[in-house]
């Protein structure tokens, strides 16, 4: 049986309704007017919750993308004994699935180079922003450097870039292009993270 809207919690309506709005008319049209009217409560209602709307495209994009976690424990769990290979085809895979998910709710942001700048001012406010994933994936290649299973001289941060730049144009492509303009994602995965092991092995 479903909750009715009016009896969730206001954190939780307020981020349905961000999700639903950035999902279906994108992050620049998404605002927290909007989103506020379509939670059934007051734009000061929401700015109670949450620090402001960057805040809320974080959550809606760590919480409700179905890629989001898997991809960030990809990038930040112990890797044990298993292969550098096979951890990067993971990464490749569940990269290129989040880069798709999230790209048409934040593509809109470029047409509006005044909204794009307040966006990355609110990023930087909580301390968030897409480079993240790319520092954790260096994190990622560095400490496997350190343990002796990738190159002294390889370059965790230009590896790192290369297999994740690689994800975004796929998902670039995909959504711009259409499927038939891109390589099966588990074929494509395993190509990338192939190409890049065998630069840093």
């Amino acid at each position: 049986m479903l909750t009715p809207k009016s009896s969730r919690p206001t954190p939780e309506r307020l981020l349905d309704a961000a999700e639903k709005l950035m999902r279906t008319t994108g992050l620049a049209n998404a605002t927290t007017k909007a989103i506020a009217r379509e939670a059934g409560c007051s734009e000061a209602a929401l700015y109670k919750h949450f620090a402001n709307k960057e805040e809320l495209f974080v959550r809606v994009l760590t919480e409700r993308s179905p890629n989001a976690g898997p991809f960030l424990a990809a990038l930040t769990a112990d890797p044990g004994e298993r292969p550098v290979e096979e951890r990067l085809t993971d990464i490749a895979r569940l990269g290129s699935l989040f880069y798709a998910d999230a790209m048409p709710m934040a593509a809109s942001l470029f047409a509006e180079p005044a909204l794009l700048t307040r966006h990355r001012e609110g990023l930087q406010k909580i301390g968030k922003g897409p480079h993240m994933v790319l520092d954790a994936l260096v994190d990622c290649l560095a400490g496997e450097q350190g343990r002796g299973r990738i190159r002294a001289d390889a370059d965790p941060r230009a590896a790192a870039s290369l297999l994740l730049g690689a994800c975004f144009q796929r998902a670039f492509f995909l959504h711009f292009s259409g499927s038939e303009a891109v390589q099966p994602v588990d074929e494509f995965a395993a190509a990338v993270a192939r190409t890049t092991w065998a630069a840093i092995r």
